[in-house]
């Protein structure tokens, strides 16, 4: 690829992968700080937290999964519509309207089922070899945060409505506005401020949930006020297309799957990483919070290429789409070796935000993590490519060759990479997170491989008729 003709792509994804990268960056600002003020209660606090956050994120990743081809169906639709003649247009709309509506239908089961079943898993955690005390505290803070999945799902539903239409300013201001929302309500309900009762941890819990509620209508109402986007969105979900709930579901589920998949191989090794101890697993829980704030940039230009693809498939310029690749790796590479840099560089003012750097209580969880900090600066790129890599096929309507990849990279290759590094090898935390080095690399490679021979074969030139 041409220097020229990079810059001239990362340009075109940049308009709609920066919005994506920065209202997911905001985003997480909600997690990371729900996992600071769990540190400023204690040690135990953050594990059990941290346990917490990494089931509720599990499940809600894959109901995410769910809807997530919304936008990639919208977008097609709608660049349809764009070079439609005549009464085509008008049809454009119809389609997008039903697709938003089927969205919030599916995204309404999925958050009902998601709370039941984070409920039930909290109950099961005494089973798993974690300590007694970290699974009392954790089971309370999924009770706070169970109710607060389903409005989550609601407005992951409409975000990729507006993802999907091109129109995704709204979001980056909702979610900067939630976070310090976010931050007053913790501190209120932690320390029970105003008169209110002192939560402790199930208090972050709490005020995960309002703030999941309020940013939904806050979303709602803003997309309502659009003229684009007013006109083609309701929440009526019982006049739901049932043919079109059911194309959704056929596409989320391996998409769910996918990334299900992904959140599991993590909550595992923090399974893992808890059997070494809770120093072991604060700090575990304090580097993949970090790989976590990252992996945002993966996510934004994940989608923004997805949507892009999609769009550049609709309009047949499978050419543009085979770029698309490139231009994101590109881009995620970049953004990698920056943050590389800094963890290598500022290990005590990188983990500053989790631990005290200073005291003799955290000197454990600290040495561990700043180990830790080595391999994620490599973990992340290929933790970045392989979401890439997600939303490349996505953009195909391949969400199930992602679905069967991950089973090989993580389960097949990284789970028993990070089993004989973690116990037999002796490497403990360092060994479990050197497996989940391995087993991102192995998905990256396969998935990113698997879109280039898709797209050639799909788009591939007739062969000439012989001669007669």
């Amino acid at each position: 690829m041409q220097l020229t003709t990079l810059l001239r792509d990362s340009r075109a994804l940049a308009t709609l992968a920066v919005p994506l990268v920065l209202t997911q960056l905001a985003q997480v600002a909600l997690t990371t700080t729900d996992t600071v003020m769990m540190g400023m209660l204690g040690t135990a606090d953050l594990a059990a937290g941290g346990l917490a956050i990494v089931l509720f994120n599990q499940l809600r990743t894959m109901g995410v999964g769910l809807v997530t081809s919304v936008g990639n169906q919208i977008a097609g639709a709608a660049a349809r519509g764009e070079t439609a003649q005549g009464t085509d247009a008008p049809d454009s709309d119809r389609e997008v309207r039903k697709i938003v509506r089927a969205s919030l239908a599916v995204a309404t089961l999925a958050g009902i089922a998601g709370a039941a079943l984070m409920l039930l898993i909290g109950q099961a955690l005494v089973f798993l070899g974690q300590e007694a005390d970290v699974v009392a505290r954790a089971q309370t803070m999924l009770l706070a945060l169970a109710p607060g999945l389903l409005p989550c799902l609601w407005f992951q539903a409409i975000r990729q409505f507006t993802v999907g239409m091109r129109r995704p300013q709204a979001l980056l201001q909702i979610t900067v506005a939630s976070v310090a929302v976010n931050a007053g309500i913790n501190w209120v309900l932690i320390h029970g401020t105003w008169g209110l009762p002192k939560l402790g941890l199930p208090g972050v819990g709490v005020a995960t949930s309002l703030v999941y509620l309020l940013s939904f209508l806050a979303l709602y109402l803003s997309a309502k006020k659009d003229t684009v986007l007013g006109p083609l969105l309701s929440l009526n979900i019982a006049k739901a297309d049932r043919a079109t709930v059911r194309r959704l579901v056929q596409l989320g589920v391996p998409i769910a799957a996918t990334y299900g998949s992904e959140a599991g191989f993590f909550s595992v090794t923090a399974l893992l990483a808890g059997s070494f101890g809770s120093a072991a697993l604060a700090a575990h829980t304090a580097v993949n919070q970090l790989v976590y704030i990252v992996f945002q940039v993966a996510v934004g230009l994940s989608h923004a290429a997805s949507i892009n693809v999609s769009r550049e498939l609709a309009l047949d310029r499978p050419e543009a789409a085979l770029r698309i690749k490139n231009t994101a790796l590109a881009c995620a590479g970049a953004v990698m070796v920056v943050v590389g840099i800094v963890y290598v560089t500022l290990p005590d003012l990188v983990l500053s935000p989790f631990f005290d750097t200073s005291s003799a209580r955290d000197a454990q969880a600290v040495s561990i993590a700043t180990h830790l900090l080595l391999v994620i600066m490599v973990l992340q790129f290929f933790d970045c490519a392989q979401n890439i890599g997600v939303g490349l096929l996505r953009g195909l309507d391949d969400t199930k060759s992602g679905f069967r990849i991950t089973l090989i990279g993580y389960w097949a290759v990284g789970l028993p990479a990070a089993w004989l590094l973690g116990y037999p090898l002796g490497l403990d935390t360092l060994g479990i997170w050197l497996g989940l080095l391995t087993g991102l690399a192995t998905t990256a490679i396969l998935l990113l491989r698997r879109y280039t021979a898709s797209l050639a074969t799909r788009y591939a030139a007739p062969e000439p008729a012989a001669a007669t």
